[in-house]
Parts: structure tokens; sequence; C-alpha cells
């Protein structure tokens, strides 16, 4: 079960994926809020809430139970009623709403269109965030099922191996155990990420301390094709005795050269073969 977490108003919310789709805790989403994970159950006792959720399930889930489900409709507004997910869940046989249980993933988790429809129910403003971020959310999942991303990360590993040979023949003692060879293998990692990035991977992830994976895993198509070309070129200035401020210098100018040219230029021919034509 994948999970990843974003960040609205300062709230650290999970997001867990079930069968293909994102869904959301509500647990956190309630957080900075007065009556915290209360107002779950509350918004859960609105006759709105129930009628939204029906139809969702309706449009959704073919074993939904429609009978259960109108007669909890029929009761929801009175004064006695009061429904809790795992209620809605046994009767209706819901797939919208979890309860989940466990050490990282405990709380009350909805489908990402209801989680909408709660962050309405809790604040307009808070909604509005919430609809921004997934937007985000699925522009980098674009980007990433691209395939000049997937190739460029592919080629940025292999070379990976071009560059980490170099580090362990040049500048890596000859006496030094594989287990203690890491420090040099991180800062010429680090010193490509400051080269293409203009940061450290680990000033990056403090920066960013909810985000999945690290810089690279988020790095545009262009940055991982220019991070492919300074592997090697880094490697090869390791082998000619260049120092590291020399090398730094050389392929941050590099790199700024490429990313414009990249970037700019209307007749580059992308790696899945399409050219991007002039008008």
């Amino acid at each position: 079960m994948k999970s990843q977490k974003i960040v609205i108003k300062n709230s650290v919310i999970k997001m867990i994926e079930i069968s293909g789709e994102k869904y959301v805790s509500l647990t956190d989403m309630t957080v900075t809020f007065e009556g915290g994970s209360n107002l779950i159950e509350k918004w859960l006792r609105n006759k709105n809430t129930i009628e939204f959720l029906g139809v969702w399930e309706l449009l959704n889930n073919q074993n939904f139970n429609s009978t259960e489900f109108e007669g909890i409709k029929n009761e929801a507004g009175t004064n006695r009623f009061v429904l809790s997910v795992k209620k809605w869940v046994d009767k209706t046989k819901g797939i919208g709403l979890k309860a989940k249980t466990g050490r990282h993933q405990s709380g009350t988790f909805a489908h990402e269109d209801i989680a909408i429809e709660f962050g309405s129910w809790l604040s307009p403003e808070f909604k509005l965030y919430l609809i921004k971020e997934f937007k985000r959310l699925k522009i980098l999942e674009a980007i990433r099922s691209s395939h000049d991303w997937h190739l460029n990360r592919v080629l940025s590993k292999l070379n990976y191996r071009i560059h980490t040979d170099a580090i362990d023949q040049y500048l890596v003692p000859s006496n030094t155990s594989n287990k203690l060879k890491w420090p040099w293998f991180t800062s010429e990692a680090e010193l490509l990420n400051i080269a293409i990035f203009g940061i450290t991977s680990t000033a990056w992830s403090k920066t960013n301390p909810h985000a999945d994976g690290n810089i690279r895993d988020h790095a545009t198509t262009e940055q991982l094709l220019v991070m492919a070309n300074l592997e090697n070129l880094n490697a090869e200035y390791i082998r000619q005795g260049l120092n590291k401020t020399a090398r730094l210098n050389r392929l941050r100018k590099i790199s700024i050269d490429q990313l414009k040219l990249l970037i700019n230029n209307q007749n580059i021919v992308s790696l899945t073969g399409k050219s991007k034509v002039q008008s």
C-alpha cells in the first residue's frame, strides 16, 4: 500500500493508495480545527453528508447496499442519529470511507472526492488549498509517467556506475573498505546536485521534509538529461586530476548552458523519437 504526505496550512496529511485510488486522512485534516477528529463524527451526522456519500457510492461501488443506505438516510438528521465509519461500512458495504488501524496509517481515510467534500465542510479555504494540492500531485505524476522522464532517470542511474568507478579509482584511498567509501560517493553526488539544482539533496530534504523520494525523483526531464551528461563529465574531470572547486565551477556552467538549450530550443529531438517543430 503506497503512502505519501501533503502539507496544507501547516497540517501534515497522510495519503494512501488503495486499489489504485487515493485516500486521504480525514483525521489529519482536522488537526488544526477546534474539535479535532470529533468533527468527523459530527460531519457524518449531517443529512447532506449521508446523501452525498450515497450518491458517490452508487456511482463508484456496484456492491453498495442501497436498501441499508435508505434506512440510514431516513434516520439522518434526527437528534438520536449517530453514525460511525465502521457502522457505515458494515451496513452499506461502502468503499469511500475507511477506518484504518496501525502504527503509521491509523485514522479515518476517505477517497479524494469525499475528502474534498469534507474539506469544504471544514472550511471553503481549506477545500481550495486541498484541490490545488491534488492538481499539483496529478501534474507531478504525469511528468513521472512520461517516457522521457523514465528514460532519463534510467540513463542517470546507468551513468552512476561510471561516476562511482572514477571516484573509487581516483579519490578513495586504495586501502579503504567498501563500507567506508560512502562519504566520497555522497560528496560527489552532492556536487552534481549543486551543479544542477543549486542545492544539496540533504538541504533539499530538510526544506521539503514531507516530500517523497529525493531531489532527483522530483527533477524535470531536462534536469535528468543534464545529470546523465554531468556524471560522465565529472568522471572524466576526476581522472584528469581536477580539484573539487574547479570541477564544480565547470559543471555548474555546463549545467546552466545545457538547461537553457534544452528548455529554449524548439528544434530539439526528444528521446521518444518525436521532434519539436517550429511553427
